[in-house]
């Protein structure tokens, strides 16, 4: 056995209280997620006999089963509220992992924005990739209207989803709380399987106010597209409903008879490491380095990790371990900064993995490749690219969590955003851009001093100083994990506590899919 020693050094209470400060200014975004349109809207909602949409989950999903929201502060930073009017996350039903979108009708009547298109559209991409049957429990107004430029394209991108996920066997569910309208009658139209509720759920593509503009025909609510209608004439419901339960039940019924196997979680030994000193690891102070050992001490299966390499390529930490039992190889960035050795050592580790068809974990602090003129000379592009080209080209599962840095192509090696990696979060402190704020400044400094001096004419050095203030800022706020999170650049802020349990959840996910690492199909490796 290889396991992991603690270092007593490595944990620093101003490091743990600084990142519990981080964790306060997320929850204080979460919070806002939660409250929905707020006391109000949710009060009117609860008061019609309805059930808010993270109570219809929790009774969707299997009873003390796990949750894992996804998203949570989508549209963080934009003009629409934190969440962007959607619930999302997967959970077991009837034992089987689904992935499930609700509607959140407190907030602008459930309409989409164009924040909860790219959120829908990152949840059917987790559902595709990892056959996940999904549940929409659907109350929507359909798009936000005053952002329909906006949401017109991605709306449709949306429609082709569901039409492909049903082609590929992943089953869609759609279950109706109420109002369905316009686009938002097309989830239920395309869903495989259909329930709405008696005198509640109206599902039309125009509402009686539009069909009236359009034809000048006069009609109702329920003979234009109630659940009654629909269940017997139209033939788009398949089941009726009496109420919220007993809609809830039968979408638990539907996914009962899938008949798809529960996906397995072997057994495991925990770490032998706290999880609580995992506050107290990272600083939030980005320059001030800290080893991925004393993480992966606190992270992996009884602390064992067989390191791979140990003494090349020092930057970058690779080697082999379990986490709730799953075999993985992971990659850690250990000083920030990546050099010829590491991207070597990565390219091939990589390999490695997708010849035993491991999946990978990333564990991004990285600051980029290395530049200058020793390093352009010694290869740092070619074999940067390396590491690129065969982080591209990997077919095994990467999931990826930023627990520091993310900048430059560092960000791409190490399987950001860009790469697909299955499941992406973050902790609360990390920040990701193309580079650090005072750099980016500098570059911009330096490029005007030199536009000035080639045509002679004076450089204002108070103009240079606040711009550099002026982008620094910017670039500062830009970075941040919640700017980054609300962009849905990640599937979520997380507790590093709770990394273990999160990447858990997410492998016990992806073993229930079938995947072979590729073999020789990397491409030409730049030599």
């Amino acid at each position: 056995m290889t396991v992991l020693t603690s270092r007593p050094d490595a944990l620093s209470g101003e490091r743990r209280a600084a990142m519990l400060e981080q964790l306060a200014l997320v929850a204080t975004e979460v919070d806002k997620a939660l409250a929905g349109g707020g006391e109000k809207y949710a009060a009117r909602h609860l008061s019609r006999g309805k059930l808010l949409p993270r109570q219809r989950i929790e009774l969707l999903i299997d009873r003390d089963a796990p949750f894992l929201e996804l998203m949570p502060v989508a549209a963080y930073g934009s003009s629409f509220p934190v969440g962007a009017s959607l619930v999302c996350g997967i959970g077991k039903v009837e034992g089987v992992d689904c992935m499930v979108l609700a509607n959140d009708p407190t907030v602008r009547g459930g309409a989409s924005n164009p924040w909860s298109a790219r959120k829908t559209g990152r949840a059917m991409d987790i559902a595709r990739e990892n056959r996940l049957p999904v549940v929409f429990l659907v109350e929507s107004g359909g798009a936000d209207l005053p952002t329909q430029a906006e949401i017109f394209i991605p709306g449709g991108a949306m429609f082709r989803s569901l039409t492909q996920l049903s082609a590929a066997g992943i089953a869609t569910i759609a279950l109706v709380f109420g109002n369905s309208t316009a686009g938002g009658a097309y989830v239920p139209g395309m869903s495989d399987y259909v329930v709405m509720i008696r005198d509640r759920a109206k599902v039309f593509l125009g509402g009686p106010p539009l069909v009236k503009m359009a034809t000048g025909e006069e009609s109702d609510d329920e003979s234009l597209g109630g659940a009654q209608m629909h269940a017997s004439i139209s033939g788009l419901a398949d089941q009726l409903a009496e109420d919220e339960l007993d809609c809830l039940r039968l979408g638990r019924d539907v996914v009962k008879r899938l008949n798809l196997p529960p996906r397995p979680v072997p057994a495991s030994l925990a770490p032998r490491w706290d999880e609580e000193d995992l506050l107290a690891i990272a600083s939030t102070d980005l320059r001030v380095p800290f080893d991925p050992r004393d993480v992966l001490a606190r992270v992996v299966d009884d602390s064992d990790f067989d390191e791979f390499k140990p003494l090349y390529g020092t930057s970058l930490v690779t080697g082999w371990a379990r986490l709730h039992g799953f075999p993985i190889g992971i990659l850690a960035n250990a000083r920030g900064v990546l050099f010829s050795e590491e991207a070597e050592k990565a390219a091939q580790f990589i390999q490695l993995a997708n010849s035993s068809n491991t999946p990978l974990v990333f564990l991004q602090n990285t600051t980029g490749y290395m530049v200058g003129k020793e390093y352009e000379q010694a290869g740092i592009i070619k074999d940067g690219a390396k590491m690129i080209n065969a982080v591209s080209n990997s077919t095994v599962p990467h999931l990826t969590v930023v627990i520091g840095a993310s900048y430059g192509a560092g960000n791409y090696g190490m399987c950001g955003r860009a790469f697909n990696p299955r499941f992406l979060f973050s902790w609360p402190h990390a920040k990701s851009a193309v580079m650090g704020p005072a750099q980016l400044a500098g570059v911009l400094s330096i490029v005007g001093r030199q536009s000035a001096e080639s045509r002679g004419l004076p450089y204002d050095e108070e103009q240079d100083a606040a711009m550099r203030q002026l982008v620094e800022a910017q670039i500062e706020a830009e970075s941040l994990a919640l700017a980054n999170s609300g962009r849905v650049y990640d599937d979520g802020i997380i507790d590093p506590r709770d990394t273990r349990t999160v990447l858990g959840l997410c492998l016990a996910v992806i073993n229930g899919t079938e995947f072979r690492g590729v073999r020789g199909g990397f491409g030409v490796f730049r030599m």
